[in-house]
């Protein structure tokens, strides 16, 4: 039995001065009402407090640096620090997802995951300050893919939203995050 939850949400105010040049703009609604469904019968879901927080490295700024020689081996000693939490974060979480808070194609994943009652750990790239696109940049070496959003189950590299779509279609994505669910369980 499914049944909806609404969500209401009002516009910037960036948005409202583009609506109507006259004054008398109350005629032009303003709050929008959406409607997610919600599935009372999940099949999958995620135990939230099992899932684990990457805490990544911070880079050394410039003033910190010892001296213009051993910077190099710092920058490439935070990569490898970075792409090794990476590496943890990804496998020791069934389903991860990094993400971008405004991008949309990001909230269509979620949303899907949401569905589908699986809690991703979803990491907001632009949340993060300067290490975003540090970490974007070292996702795309490691998976050659540098939109957002970068989606992981069970420790394997899916794509992105059309590729976690596609796999929803066919039947196959309930089956990839059951085998995580499970393999995180047992680990």
């Amino acid at each position: 039995m499914a049944s909806s939850m609404a969500n209401t949400f009002t516009l910037p105010r960036h948005f409202n001065k583009n609506l109507s040049s006259s004054s008398s703009s109350s005629s032009i609604s303003k709050i929008f009402t959406f409607y997610t469904p919600i599935s009372t019968s999940s099949p999958i879901i995620t135990n939230a407090s099992s899932r684990r927080a990457p805490t990544f490295p911070r880079a050394m700024s410039s003033s910190s640096s010892p001296s213009p020689s051993s910077s190099s081996s710092s920058s490439s000693s935070f990569g490898s620090r970075l792409e090794e939490t990476i590496k943890n974060t990804v496998s020791q979480n069934p389903v991860v997802v990094y993400s971008k808070s405004w991008c949309s194609y990001c909230s269509e994943v979620k949303s899907l995951f949401k569905k589908l009652g699986t809690q991703p750990l979803v990491i907001e790239l632009d949340e993060l300050g300067p290490q975003g696109p540090q970490l974007q940049k070292l996702l795309e070496r490691i998976t050659g893919q540098y939109t957002v959003p970068n989606v992981f189950i069970g420790g394997q590299h899916i794509g992105g939203c059309t590729d976690t779509l596609k796999l929803y279609r066919k039947g196959d994505l309930e089956t990839l995050l059951s085998d995580a669910v499970a393999k995180n369980k047992g680990s």
